[in-house]
């Protein structure tokens, strides 16, 4: 007997975010970019309509409709076709578990009767002392913030009103991490005093919470990060550049031929030699020495931001918990200038092994590769076992290798690697196509260069809202590096029968008798496929809603912010969030005076993840970071905000040959 569904899942993960989405939906449905006018299916009915915003698809690109009891896809004579399980097809019968491919788009079909989920879920990344303070967040959370921070504008009197500590700043920096460095460096090279800024977070170190993620991702202080070598965040110039300077402590160990290749590598990337990376350490060495050299340790404190608020003289009003395991602890800072750079506030886990975990209470079988999980790799070295990694990208890339290293030590490790759809073909934008080998998706960046000084950012700045989120589909997805060393793991892996891919939708996870189980779902409902292994890691990512953020929501809810379709901030060319301008009251007027003073506006600008669909592509990456920095505080020093003064290139040589020399700005 046939199934007649009348409901679908699309399942797919966003081509540039990486986020999961898996909405139910009435057949027909109506595939494309912009529906200017509803389209209706054969019979009349009404049809359901998902949006796909990339160039690579067509207006009104493919139907999917019901045929003689079971589902077709149709499609719509457009541009690039459709790609059914990685063959062109113009039109075919589809079933539960097909791969649907339209323009960078892989979306899987899931009937109804399948099991559809809601979604990915997601949890945090914790460190020791924000474990501690959640504990006593949940007692204080009734009284902190104060009432008065439910007003619109809060009335300064009323601040000090609430006998908490309140202090001033005319900068402060929410979050304190890479994104919230790269700001206040730019400030003090700018002219700003230490006395002026604030810079708000969790870790005394700015790279700590990024050093966490790369350490149980298991990139080590020796292993090489994703990252360019003249990326440098703590060198706004760029030069000496990480290679030079790798260079140069290898000439002085004597290692000619060692110091000559790394510069040949950036001469002649990416077309001759492999794109030169720097490795972690050097990069932490160089951010402390410049955390030193600006003072990092003088405008730092310890402190979870829970509220942000409009004052009304024009500033910003910032609760914070300073408290502790052992003592309850908060105050307020009122600013004129706030930047917020919080990072990734969470990591996406996918929404089987969080069952799984949340049926058993199992956090060391079925880990995610953002966890501390160096257990498997210690297990698996004395007894080997069997690992299935989830999810595929930079990641599971370095995961593998780290797998790959434990089984040079013990061969009787099996690496399965289960990605949801095979990859036939890498994401095209215009004559540009990524390259694919082993269905993994190749790229030297996590963006195409050209994202961070070429056409492509100029391209973006010029671009409006829903033009940016297009181009932006465009040209990002799940890659990983081409290096010659991951890709000689899995053509040995594959060769030799360790390392073997499989593909399909995960329907449940399961603890049996002979270790973990992975239910795959079968197509058109022929059973079950069993993968039984001894651990799981989770390598799909990290997620960045800033609906994920306890902070920002509140600020998207308080103030009604205007969000794009990614649910990131809108920002300007300058990353200010415009919608949070606060301006000051008009000052008096005064009978003789000859000159007005200026009426003050409070300023909020953005930067990271929670601005991706802005005017730039690369905002998590270090020279994203960097030079969302740069035109924020050049916004500023225009706008003569207090100590500041824009450089040129004489200032800008001096404060160059300052930091060569290691001085004060």
């Amino acid at each position: 007997m046939s199934l007649k569904p009348s409901i679908v899942c699309l399942r797919w993960e966003d081509p540039a975010t990486g986020e999961r989405h898996e909405p139910l939906l009435s057949i027909p449905v109506a595939l494309g970019r912009d529906f200017k006018t509803m389209p209706t299916a054969a019979n009349g009915r009404r049809v359901s309509q998902l949006v796909l915003n990339s160039s690579e698809v067509s207006r009104f690109h493919a139907l999917i409709d019901e045929d003689r009891g079971g589902l077709v896809i149709i499609d719509q004579n457009s541009s690039n076709g459709i790609f059914v399980n990685g063959q062109r097809q113009p039109r075919i019968t589809i079933s539960n578990g097909d791969v649907v491919q339209i323009g960078p788009y892989q979306i899987s079909i899931a009937l109804a009767d399948s099991g559809a989920t809601n979604g990915a879920a997601t949890i945090e990344i914790p460190s020791i002392r924000e474990e501690a303070e959640s504990r006593e967040f949940s007692a204080s959370s009734q009284s902190f913030p104060p009432g008065v921070f439910e007003a619109q504008q809060v009335s300064i009197q009323d601040l000090h009103a609430t006998g908490l500590p309140v202090d001033e700043a005319d900068y402060v920096a929410v979050g304190a991490g890479l994104g919230s460095f790269a700001w206040v460096d730019l400030l003090r090279i700018h002219g700003a005093k230490t006395r002026q800024i604030v810079a708000l977070g969790l870790y005394e170190k700015p790279y700590g919470h990024y050093q966490k993620l790369c350490r149980n991702s298991q990139i080590f202080p020796h292993e090489r990060l994703r990252s360019n070598s003249d990326s440098c965040p703590d060198n706004i110039w760029g030069w000496p550049s990480y290679a030079l300077r790798e260079a140069g402590r290898e000439l002085l160990k004597g290692q000619i031929k060692t110091a000559l290749g790394l510069l040949w590598q950036v001469f002649a990337e990416p077309a001759f030699a492999q794109t030169y990376t720097p490795r972690s350490g050097n990069v932490f060495a160089a951010l402390d020495r410049e955390a030193k050299r600006i003072n990092w340790e003088q405008m730092y404190r310890y402190g979870r931001v829970r509220a942000i608020r409009k004052t009304d003289d024009g500033r910003y009003a910032i609760a914070y918990s300073r408290s502790t395991a052992n003592q309850r602890d908060h105050a307020i800072i009122i600013a004129r200038y706030v930047h917020i750079a919080i990072g990734y506030p969470a990591i996406q886990f996918l929404p089987d092994l969080q069952a799984y975990r949340q049926k058993t209470g199992d956090f060391k079988s079925v880990v995610h590769a953002y966890e501390y999980h160096d257990h498997i790799y210690e297990h698996l070295e004395r007894y080997g076992g069997t690992v299935l990694i989830r999810g595929r990208g930079i990641v599971s890339s370095r995961i593998l290798q780290r797998l790959y290293e434990t089984r040079q030590k013990n061969p009787n490790i099996l690496i399965l690697h289960l990605m949801r759809f095979p990859k036939p073909q890498g994401n095209k934008f215009g004559l540009s196509q990524r390259k694919v080998i082993n269905h993994n998706e190749f790229q030297p960046f996590n963006w195409p260069k050209g994202c961070w000084t070429g056409e492509q950012r100029a391209l973006l700045e010029k671009a409006d809202a829903e033009e940016r989120i297009r181009l932006t589909t465009d040209w990002g997805g799940t890659t990983t590096a081409e290096r010659k060393d991951w890709k000689r793991i899995i053509d040995e892996g594959l060769k030799e029968g360790w390392y073997k891919i499989e593909f399909g939708e995960v329907e449940k996870v399961e603890r049996e008798p002979n270790g973990l189980v992975t239910y795959i779902q079968a197509k058109q409902f022929k059973g079950q496929t069993r993968l039984e292994t001894d651990f799981i890691i989770d390598s799909t990512g990290l997620t960045a809603s800033v609906f994920e953020s306890p902070l920002l929501k509140d600020m998207v809810e308080h103030y009604q912010l205007p969000l794009n379709s990614w649910k990131r901030f809108l920002v300007g060319n300058d990353f200010e969030i415009v919608d949070m301008q606060n301006p000051a009251p008009e000052p008096p007027k005064k009978r003789f005076a000859l000159f007005r003073p200026r009426r003050k506006v409070g300023r909020m600008y953005a930067a990271g993840v929670i601005t991706l669909g802005g005017p730039n592509a690369a905002v998590d990456s270090f020279l994203g970071l960097q030079y969302v920095a740069l035109v924020a505080v050049d916004s500023l020093a225009a706008k003569r905000a207090p100590g500041l003064h824009r450089l040129n290139p004489i200032t800008s040589l001096g404060q160059w040959l300052k930091w060569a020399m290691n001085r004060l700005p």
